[in-house]
Formats: C-alpha cells, sequence, structure tokens
C-alpha cells in the first residue's frame, strides 16, 4: 500500500519535506528541493524470521577477528585507534588539493609492503595518472593494484579477481550503481555506492576507505546518512599556503572520535609530524610585544600555540577588527573583557589577532593567551618568552578552569618552559614548570610582568 500525494526531497542532503520550499531546512541549500513523486509506503507488520545465528552472551562473542591491524602510518593508526578494523568503511573528507590521494596512496603501499594485497580504484583520473604520482612519491610496490572504474559493478569484479586486504575507492561521489537511476554524485547514487560497499565490507570482512569530496562551507558533500552509513569519518584538514595538514577524526565506532594527526606535504609525498608542537611557534632572538603562548589540546594531544595580536592607532572612524585561526566571536569578547576589567582602551585603535603556522583553535582554553597577547600589544611591553598562559575568561574578568591542565604543563615543561598562569585548582602539577594560578584578569596581568 503506497499513501497518495507526493513527496519533495532535497538534492544536497536527502531530507524530506511534506511541501515544496525554497530553501532546504536541514543544509540550508537553496533551489535542491524537488518533487519525487509518491510518499513512501505506509508502515505494514513485519512477521517474525529465523534469526542468522543465535545470540549469545557478550563475553562469549569473539574479539580477535575485531582487533585493528596497523596501517604502516602512525599518524593515521592514532587517528583510527590502532588501524584498520575487519569490516571497517572509513568515509575521508578534504578540500580538492589538500593531499587526501597522496595520503591514500601511501596508505596503499605500506599496507602493501607489510601486510598483502592493497587495491587502489580511481574514478577521477586515469590509471596512467595514478602511476605518475605513486612514482614521484616513491610508492610503488607490486601488491598494490590499480583500476580506473567508476561501475559498482566492475569494483565488485575486481576485489573478487584480486582479493585485496584493504580496498581504497577514490572518490564515492564518481561511483555509480547501474541499479540505481540518478547521475553520479547525485543523492540516490551516492546512498546506493555506499550501502553497497558497507555491505561488502561486512560481508568479507574487508576495510575500506572512501574518499569524500566537501562542500564550501567544509561539511561532507552529499546526503546526510552518507556519514551514517560508515564507520569513521575523518576530515583531512590544511591551508593551500602551508605543508602542514591536519587529519580529524568526526566520528570512530572503534576509538576516540577527537583526536588528530598531523602531516607535512613535501617534495617526496607526505609524511608524519609525530611532535608538532614546535611547528605552531615563532623562533625569534628577542622577545616581541604582541605575543603569547599557550598550549590547546587536540584530542589527547597537547599541542602549543603562538597568539599574535596587533593593536594599532588608527585615523578610520570605524577600527578594524581581523581575526585568523581563532573564533571571530569569541575575540570580539574577549576584546570586550579587556577594555572593561582590564581598563585597556582598544575602541578607537585597529586590532588584529591571529595564530602562527596556520594553526586554527577553537576551544575557549586559549583566552587568556588572546588577553595577555592584546594587552603586551597595546601596552608594547613584550612577555616572558618562557611563558605560558592557559584558562578561560569570563564576561566578569574571571580565570576559569579548563581540562587536562597536568597535561599541557608536561608538554610545555618538556619543550622548555618555566613558567605557566593558569586557573585555580587546576590539580596537580608536573615537575620542571613554575606554575602561577591566576583567578582573574587582573592577576593574570601582575603575575606575567613577574614572570622572567
Amino acid at each position: 500500500m503506497v499513501k497518495k500525494g507526493s513527496t519533495y526531497r532535497c538534492g544536497e542532503c536527502g531530507y524530506e519535506a511534506p511541501k515544496w520550499v525554497g530553501r532546504c531546512p536541514e543544509c540550508q541549500a537553496w533551489g535542491t528541493i524537488e518533487e519525487r513523486g509518491d510518499a513512501r509506503p505506509a508502515i505494514a507488520r513485519v512477521a517474525a524470521g529465523a534469526p542468522s545465528a543465535p545470540a549469545r552472551p557478550i563475553g562469549e562473542v569473539d574479539v580477535e577477528t575485531a582487533r585493528a591491524k596497523p596501517t604502516g602510518v602512525s599518524e593515521l593508526d592514532r587517528v583510527l585507534g590502532g588501524g584498520f578494523v575487519p569490516g571497517a568503511v572509513i568515509l575521508l573528507a578534504g578540500e580538492p588539493g589538500v593531499g587526501k590521494s597522496t595520503l591514500l596512496l601511501e596508505v596503499a603501499y605500506q599496507w602493501a609492503a607489510t601486510a598483502g594485497r592493497a587495491l587502489y580504484v580511481t574514478g577521477e583520473e586515469s590509471a596512467g595518472q595514478v602511476r605518475l604520482r605513486a612514482e614521484r612519491t616513491g610508492n610503488v610496490h607490486d601488491e598494490m593494484f590499480l583500476a580506473a572504474e567508476s561501475d559498482l559493478s566492475a569494483i565488485l569484479g575486481h576485489v573478487d579477481a584480486v582479493k585485496p586486504g584493504v580496498l581504497i575507492v577514490d572518490s564515492v561521489q564518481t561511483m555509480a550503481s547501474p541499479q540505481v537511476e540518478g547521475a553520479p554524485g547525485g543523492v540516490t547514487q551516492v546512498r546506493a555506492v555506499t550501502s553497497g560497499l558497507v555491505a561488502l565490507a561486512k560481508e568479507r570482512g574487508l576495510p575500506i576507505v572512501l574518499v569524500g569530496h566537501v562542500t564550501k562551507d567544509g561539511s561532507v558533500a552529499g546526503p546526510r546518512v552518507l556519514e551514517h552509513l560508515v564507520d569513521v569519518v575523518l576530515q583531512f584538514e590544511g591551508d593551500k599556503h602551508s605543508t602542514l595538514r591536519m587529519l580529524r577524526g568526526i566520528k570512530n565506532r572503534f576509538g576516540a572520535a577527537d583526536e588528530i594527526g598531523c602531516f607535512e606535504l613535501v617534495e617526496e609525498g607526505i609524511v608524519g609530524v609525530p611532535d608538532p608542537s614546535g611547528l605552531f611557534l615563532s623562533h625569534t632572538a628577542e622577545p616581541v610585544a604582541g605575543t603569547a603562548v599557550t598550549v590547546t589540546m587536540e584530542g589527547k594531544r597537547p599541542l602549543l600555540g603562538e597568539v599574535q595580536a596587533l593593536v594599532s592607532a588608527t585615523q578610520s572612524p570605524q577600527p578594524r577588527r581581523a581575526v585568523s585561526g581563532l573564533d571571530s566571536a569569541r575575540v570580539a569578547m574577549v576584546l570586550a573583557v579587556v577594555e572593561k576589567r582590564a581598563n585597556i582602551k582598544v575602541g578607537d585603535k585597529d586590532v588584529y589577532v591571529a595564530t602562527v603556522g596556520g594553526m586554527k583553535i577553537t576551544e575557549p582554553g586559549i583566552d587568556l593567551a588572546v588577553v595577555l597577547a592584546l594587552i603586551s600589544s597595546a601596552r608594547d611591553t613584550p612577555l616572558s618568552p618562557k611563558l605560558v598562559a592557559m584558562g578561560e575568561v569570563g564576561l566578569s574578568g574571571e580565570v576559569r578552569r579548563v581540562p587536562s591542565v597536568g597535561r599541557r604543563l608536561a608538554e610545555a615543561a618538556r619543550l622548555g618552559f618555566t613558567y605557566a598562569l593558569v586557573p585555580p585548582d587546576s590539580g596537580k602539577i608536573p615537575p620542571g614548570i613554575r606554575v602561577l594560578e591566576v583567578p582573574d584578569v587582573g592577576s593574570a596581568l601582575n603575575a606575567a610582568k613577574h614572570a622572567r
């Protein structure tokens, strides 16, 4: 039985609406709602069927078949939680040119060199183009198999012939299923191709990596159900003007979903950066006013970052505010706190705030470093180069606690910092660093003067 009437579906995210609207309520895209004919079938009763296998106590389930196997790329293993889990489907998304294909060629090579066969299927390039890139980066191995296909049934045929230990599909938006109508990259095709590959992965215990495109706002392109179908969603990020690349875990059914991996894009390919803290600090002979060092947490990894601020006089009736690498709304709030609680007048001055090395920081734990950098620039007084600051700043000027203070301080001490400004009651302090607890912005300014 089918309900009478039509349904309307968004061509971008798959959202279904009872009537036509100009803008999708789910993804906010304009002009993507299309009529899809009759509505979905009514829900019917389902009769009980024979289970494929009897249910067992959870303690008797064999976990050895689901153990993660290292990929050979340590930074990727960190984000995945140990490596590829048999039957896992991983979605790797990122902007064009960020290095997704280069990273996966490295993964295929390392897997072929250490674990077994790897099958790389490309739908965006010819096999010759991929071979040229593999030669340039030194990722050619006899156990690496390459196919240029855009048909799902052909991919299944290649899997039967090659019998790989890992399958890489670049990209899911270029693949099409012959059983489903629609152009490759459309909502229907993406859903059908992903469902077919997920079924293949679960049936054969084959880990599959899917490359996904992103929209102009940085989110994964295609229907939202795509992220629900896969087991792991990874975001590959990087500034086109920088060689540093960050691999962030967004969803992970087999490990922590907030880990990051750091890579550097070089002429020979892409290499992991196990200790990236030094990349986000400037190296100057003398202290410079307007800079402050903080420690931010990316998953379980503490990273040192430097905040730079420039407060300068202007003749413009509307002073400029420019922010790079930080949340502009958060910086605007900190500016108001600095003017009200620290009595530093910045309303008639241009203010520029940025991070070093293309680092992007969104957590509120860097508020105190932003305050110190702004006041240091406004007063033209440099801070101690051995000082780090961490803490969330409230509207009343108080400094609030942040998580994992001990781990942050240990990383700062390892890199040679000797003083730290932290919120009160921050827990156990590691050796090798002197800690000054500051309850508010005024106390932080006084403590920073004596930290030399």
